[in-house]
């Protein structure tokens, strides 16, 4: 008996590449998996780091490196105590071993997209005031509907590699660098504004415009890469732009919104940060007829073709969260 298999057009240009490693492998006893190895090498940048993402011991992920470059018969890495670098033949190679990585993954991915109950350990990574003040319902909420998936947060400031550290999904909050291996979808997006205390305005007065500001003692966000504060406000079709001089500085909105809260001088914040302080009296708004550009807030993934069923469950229940606020944002 006969059998005839169909293969679906999406699928033949895989087979097509796999065929072509199988008659490689024939000629030159090559193993797609070292391909594999050495893309992951070459994305978390060290061998030690490649060897705990694949879960193989050190000396395995050398040992098989040094194979394959034998086989080859040149070498793909340059190795120093402090870092690897590309040959121009391994930067030739590389494309050929992230297919074979795209072709794994989206196999893994596919086959985790198609389970009915998502499941497994998703890591995010999002800064730490954020998830305090708007992250801690949507976590629970999270958890309760999927019960098979446990949740690993890292709250630091520092913004991950999201390949080489192995996370699924980072919450990062403002302008986005351009980066390929990535792909973001806006979660969040709130309103800006300058905020200081009843008694801090009492003594030293409320400016009456922006450039009064440059009299008082200012609280600012950290820009990344940049040395200055700049503020920017807007009203109407009124533009003010300004490096100020930042009496502290801080990578922290939390602990801006507080130092304002206890007098030591205006803040720019979200208005969501000082939004509990102005309900109780403990900040007003300066120079309210002035705003300054909203803050985005981005989920951002690994540009993966298919998209993990946790990594998606938690995205659509995130943007219910902020459609169910009545905002675009939290």
């Amino acid at each position: 008996m006969e059998f005839t298999l169909t293969v679906p057009k999406s699928m033949q240009k895989t087979l097509k590449w796999i065929t072509l490693i199988s008659q490689w492998n024939n000629t030159m006893d090559l193993d797609p998996s070292d391909l594999l190895l050495f893309a992951r090498i070459v994305e978390c940048g060290s061998f030690t780091l490649a060897a705990a993402r694949v879960g193989l011991p050190k000396s395995t992920v050398s040992r098989r490196m040094a194979m394959l470059e034998a086989v080859l018969g040149e070498r793909l890495l340059q190795r120093t105590t402090r870092k690897l670098a590309l040959t121009e033949f391994g930067a030739s190679l590389l494309d050929h071993a992230r297919k074979v990585v795209e072709e794994v993954e989206a196999a893994g991915a596919l086959v985790q997209h198609r389970q009915l109950e998502p499941s497994g350990r998703l890591r995010i990574s999002l800064p730490g005031d954020f998830a305090n003040l708007a992250m801690g319902p949507v976590f629970a909420q999270f958890l309760k509907r999927y019960p098979a998936i446990s949740l690993e947060l890292d709250l630091s400031p520092r913004r991950v590699d999201l390949v080489a550290e192995n996370f699924d999904l980072a919450i990062r909050m403002g302008d986005m660098p351009d980066d390929s291996t990535l792909a973001a979808r806006r979660v969040a997006l709130t309103t800006m504004g300058l905020y200081a205390a009843p008694g801090y305005t009492s003594v030293r007065g409320l400016p009456e415009q922006p450039d009064d500001l440059l009299k008082h003692d200012l609280l600012c966000m950290q820009r990344r890469g940049a040395a200055e504060p700049l503020w920017v406000l807007i009203r109407g079709k009124s533009r003010w732009e300004r490096k100020v001089p930042g009496r502290m500085i801080a990578n922290s909105l939390d602990v801006l919104v507080r130092m304002a809260s206890t007098g030591a001088g205006i803040a720019a914040s979200s208005d969501l940060f000082a939004a509990p302080y102005v309900k109780t009296g403990e900040l007003v708004r300066v120079l309210p007829d002035w705003s300054m550009p909203s803050m985005t807030g981005w989920a951002v993934f690994p540009g993966r073709r298919l998209m993990p069923a946790k990594t998606r469950a938690f995205l659509d229940l995130m943007e219910r969260s902020c459609s169910e606020s009545g905002e675009r944002g939290f």
